[in-house]
Parts: structure tokens; C-alpha cells; sequence
């Protein structure tokens, strides 16, 4: 009879102990994930911003460039794809085929805005113009933050990711159904290209 409670007792014990694991676990697994898609929040109202200020820009550059219209007009076309892109991954942060699409939908967009502004070099008025002046500060001012956001947010996937692939959280991240995020990165054709030197 002794033997039985004792038994009875311990099973109990390691009943309890296994269920504040898996609490623990999971708790820990859902903070994780909110915080990544918290990040996230941060890169889309930053994106967003980037985004309203685009078309002021296109409209300044508008009266200048009159022979450049396919410029401005890939500029607003890569704009609305990057945005319906970021509205797509903000219903969903993390899920690998939305940050894909953002990721090729905001390097398109750079690649357009890099002609543009490549192309303003050559136009001096447009260039002095104090509107465009300012625009092209407050994007560059935005797209700084936007890095800094990017980083915060591939900084908590990558904790989210390594916590739900860990022994014994992965056991938990299965039963409950924790997917792995994805990272959001933009490729920059410039940057992979080694740089040529010439004397």
C-alpha cells in the first residue's frame, strides 16, 4: 500500500514537472515569435514612410525629367508592387514565400530609385532644386532606419528560429505547430559585385 502511493506520488511529481516544462516551452516559444513579428512592425511603418515619400519625389522630379518618363513611371510601378509585398508579410511576418516577395520587391525598387538618383546627376537644376534636396534626405534618413529595423528583426527571428530548433524546444515547436520565420534580406546586386580597380 506504501509502495503504491509512493508510486502514485512520484508519477504525480513528474506529471507536474513535465507540464511546467511545457508551459515553459511554449511560453517562451510565443514570446519569442511576437517579439520577432513585433520587429517586423517596426520595418513596415518605416517602409511605409519610405513609400509616401517616393511619389512626392517622383512628382518633383516630374517637371525635369520630361525624357526620362520610363524612369519615373518603373519608380511608381516597383513602388506599388514593393507595397502590396510589405502588406502581404505584415499579415504574416516571418512566413518564407511573403518575405521572399518583399525581399525582391524592395530590391527592384532600390535598383529603380538608384537610376533615378543616378539620373538626377545629370540634370543640375533638378539636382539644386531644395524640395528634391530634401526628399532625397528624409529617404535617405528613412532608409537608415529601415537597416537599423531590418536588423532588430532578423536579430529576434534568428533567437525565435534557434530556440524552436533546440533540444528539447524543438519537441514542443513540433507538437504546437511553431514554424521556422524567415530573415529579411535585400539583395543588392552592387554589393555581391567584388569592386573593380583600375590604374
Amino acid at each position: 500500500m506504501e509502495f503504491g502511493l509512493i508510486l502514485l506520488a512520484i508519477i504525480v511529481l513528474l506529471g507536474l514537472f513535465l507540464l511546467v516544462f511545457v508551459i515553459g516551452g511554449y511560453n517562451a516559444l510565443v514570446t519569442l515569435r511576437n517579439r520577432y513579428k513585433n520587429a517586423f512592425s517596426q520595418i513596415d511603418v518605416q517602409l511605409k514612410r519610405r513609400y509616401d515619400l517616393i511619389p512626392n519625389l517622383v512628382e518633383t522630379a516630374k517637371g525635369y525629367l520630361q525624357h526620362e518618363r520610363g524612369t519615373l513611371e518603373a519608380v511608381v510601378a516597383a513602388r506599388n508592387t514593393a507595397i502590396a509585398a510589405n502588406t502581404r508579410a505584415a499579415q504574416s511576418p516571418g512566413d518564407a514565400s511573403a518575405m521572399k516577395d518583399l525581399s525582391s520587391a524592395e530590391s527592384a525598387l532600390s535598383g529603380v530609385m538608384s537610376r533615378l538618383f543616378a539620373l538626377s546627376e545629370s540634370y543640375p537644376d533638378l539636382k539644386a532644386n531644395t524640395t528634391m534636396m530634401t526628399l532625397m534626405e528624409e529617404l535617405s534618413s528613412t532608409e537608415n532606419k529601415v537597416s537599423f529595423a531590418r536588423q532588430a528583426y532578423n536579430d529576434s527571428v534568428m533567437a525565435y528560429n534557434n530556440r524552436r530548433e533546440v533540444f528539447p524546444s524543438s519537441i514542443i515547436a513540433g507538437m504546437f505547430n511553431f514554424a521556422p520565420a524567415e530573415l529579411f534580406v535585400v539583395d543588392k546586386p552592387e554589393e555581391k559585385e567584388a569592386p573593380k580597380v583600375a590604374f
